[in-house]
């Protein structure tokens, strides 16, 4: 599973470091969320393996709110970990929120995020996907060796 995470991720590298410098579209934004939230659900599905393994769930949950509460529960006292759940679930939110350009075609190419009311979520601009990409990259790094330690 981590191993399908990391080939995501390199799918999320190259639309941010090739895909994006030449096209400049928030079709490229979006598209390269929705890899690292394919990254992170594989971290998890990892992580639920192991919780299957060693008994301590009878099934893996099957929509993403039902997996963030039964991992919140297993992993309580892993900080990182719950990091990595809130940052899976906001970029789930960001992921099912109206989307809006801005600059496309331009340096400063942004996806506007909002929710159903119409509040700002995030405008996740070439940077910040970015950080988000290395950010997903280090909790993946951090499952990998967890369930390494573990077994």
């Amino acid at each position: 599973m981590i191993d399908e995470a990391r080939h995501e991720l390199k799918r999320a590298d190259h639309l941010i470091f090739v895909s994006l410098k030449y096209t400049r579209t928030m079709d490229v934004v979006e598209s390269t969320v929705k890899r690292l939230i394919g990254s992170i659900e594989m971290a998890i599905d990892a992580l639920f393996q192991w919780l299957l393994k060693k008994k301590k769930i009878k099934e893996i949950p099957s929509t993403y709110k039902n997996k963030i509460e039964v991992a919140r529960d297993n992993f309580k006292k892993d900080e990182t970990i719950l990091e990595l759940l809130k940052f899976y679930s906001f970029l789930m939110r960001v992921d099912r929120a109206d989307h809006q350009r801005k600059s496309e075609f331009r340096k400063g190419v942004a996806m506007i995020a909002n929710d159903e009311q119409g509040d700002l979520i995030d405008e996740i601009n070439i940077d910040k996907l970015k950080d988000y990409y290395l950010k997903t990259l280090d909790f993946i790094d951090y499952v990998e060796e967890y369930l390494s330690k573990k077994r």
